[in-house]
């Protein structure tokens, strides 16, 4: 059960400030929340297999290959500016 007390100190860690009517209806719709709750630990889950999605979820891996290597030289060739064989960018305050 939520009381008033439970309000005001989730209240204050957020540091909300609320109104004597906002803690009355926040206590009010905290507790139908938490009676729903148990309303759904009522149902038998005990054949129901744990999961990590509602639905089925299988994720396509490719091999990683290196498809083309490119040398120092070539990406240096790239660099608008480049000093002691590393890209030169302006300095950022």
């Amino acid at each position: 059960m939520i009381t008033i007390k439970d309000v005001e100190h989730v209240a204050k860690l957020a540091r909300l400030e609320l109104t004597e009517e906002e803690k009355e209806l926040y206590t009010k719709q905290l507790g139908d929340v938490l009676k729903y709750v148990d309303q759904m630990n009522e149902v038998d889950t005990s054949n129901v297999k744990p999961m990590s999605h509602a639905i089925d979820f299988v994720n396509v891996m490719r091999e990683d290959k290196v498809v083309y290597d490119h040398t120092k030289e070539e990406l240096m060739a790239n660099a608008p500016d480049e000093e002691n064989g590393f890209f030169k960018v302006p300095k950022i305050n």
